[in-house]
């Protein structure tokens, strides 16, 4: 009998929307505050969470928004992998067919609308360390309340050691970071800007502001200057854009913040 308990209750525990149920919390969301915000009953929200229950689209969105989430991290199950790629196909504003052809507004337009995060991931990105105008930018955004993070390569890690080797560079990789670096350091003593050092091989660069991003792909044996660069709007059911932003966390999460200096 005890037996047969334990299985019911190990396959009540499968069947809760664990994500859903963490999304609450890092939101500090109680389940009524959610349901009284979307405007529905209290047990729905329950059992969305307690019965892993898929809501109907517009609660979906609704829900998802409120938590600042995304509907196929609360719901993977909710869409079928045609809507999935329909709507990561979406996605794509437009794709440059290299670095240097992005209009140097675009850089601006990218991170001026942003209002809660700015990202950057480079090797040493070194086109923007050297651009004042984007160095004010920054300033204003961590001002006004934006998160700001920069990730540059660590110049002395065998992986920047292979990317200018893969460019033809050598030791000039290590070089421009260290460079970037110093430009950096008006910005590196602000509150609300946060650099770290990477040591991963990079497939892309990132350029992320709020719900938009610029990546630049990295070709084997060609400057990241010519390769190519997707503008990408993240959109309500695609995956394309939530694929590198996770990327980003994941080196983020596992790079060494850069003392002040």
């Amino acid at each position: 009998m005890g037996a047969s308990r334990d299985v019911l209750q190990n396959r009540s525990e499968r069947m809760a929307n664990e994500r859903l149920r963490a999304a609450l919390l890092q939101k500090g969301l109680s389940v009524a505050a959610l349901a009284e915000s979307i405007g529905v009953d209290e047990k729905t929200v329950e059992r969305w969470i307690t019965q892993d229950r898929v809501p109907y689209r517009r609660h979906r969105f609704a829900a998802a928004s409120q938590l600042g989430s995304d509907e196929t991290y609360l719901w993977p199950d909710a869409l079928s992998q045609d809507q999935v790629t329909s709507a990561s196909g979406s996605e794509v504003v437009t794709i440059y067919p290299h670095r240097w052809s992005v209009p140097r507004d675009a850089w601006g337009r990218l991170f001026g609308t942003a209002e809660r995060e700015i990202g950057v991931l480079v090797y040493s990105g070194l086109f923007l360390a050297e651009d004042t105008g984007l160095h004010r930018l920054l300033r204003e955004k961590a001002e006004a309340s934006a998160r700001v993070r920069i990730l540059l390569g660590d110049p002395d890690s065998p992986q920047v050691a292979e990317r200018g080797g893969d460019e033809g560079i050598d030791e000039a990789m290590g070089m421009k970071i260290r460079n970037a670096i110093v430009m950096y350091k008006p910005l590196r003593r602000l509150d609300g800007i946060e650099f770290r050092l990477h040591s991963t091989t990079l497939y892309n660069s990132l350029y992320v502001a709020d719900d938009q991003m610029l990546v630049n792909t990295h070709v084997y044996g060609v400057a990241a200057a010519q390769a190519p660069v997707w503008h990408l709007r993240k959109l309500p059911g695609g995956d394309l854009y939530n694929t590198y932003a996770e990327s980003f966390e994941r080196v983020w999460e596992g790079a060494t913040p850069l003392p002040e200096g």
